[in-house]
């Protein structure tokens, strides 16, 4: 049975991801906090914003960027719902 957390994201109690995304405190607290649901919706947020601000991931700068969205993405005061 797939663990459950309560989603900071969706706010409600979803399956889990079944390990941290990567390395990091982030990805510590986006295991802790975040349903794969709402982590399955990251990668079109990210390409989105790739795209909008022009980034060359190469940059460590533009990964700086990157990662301060992804916080907000999953941790901001606006959050998503299954709808967005």
């Amino acid at each position: 049975m797939p663990r459950s957390v309560f989603c900071t994201k969706l706010k409600r109690e979803l399956p889990g991801l079944e390990k941290p995304p990567f390395p990091s405190k982030l990805g510590e607290r986006i295991y802790e906090h975040i349903s794969k649901e709402a982590y399955d919706m990251w990668p079109a947020q990210q390409t989105l914003i790739i795209n909008h601000y022009g980034l060359n991931l190469a940059d460590p700068e533009a990964r700086k960027i990157l990662r301060e969205q992804m916080e907000e993405f999953f941790f901001g005061e606006e959050t998503a719902t299954s709808e967005e």
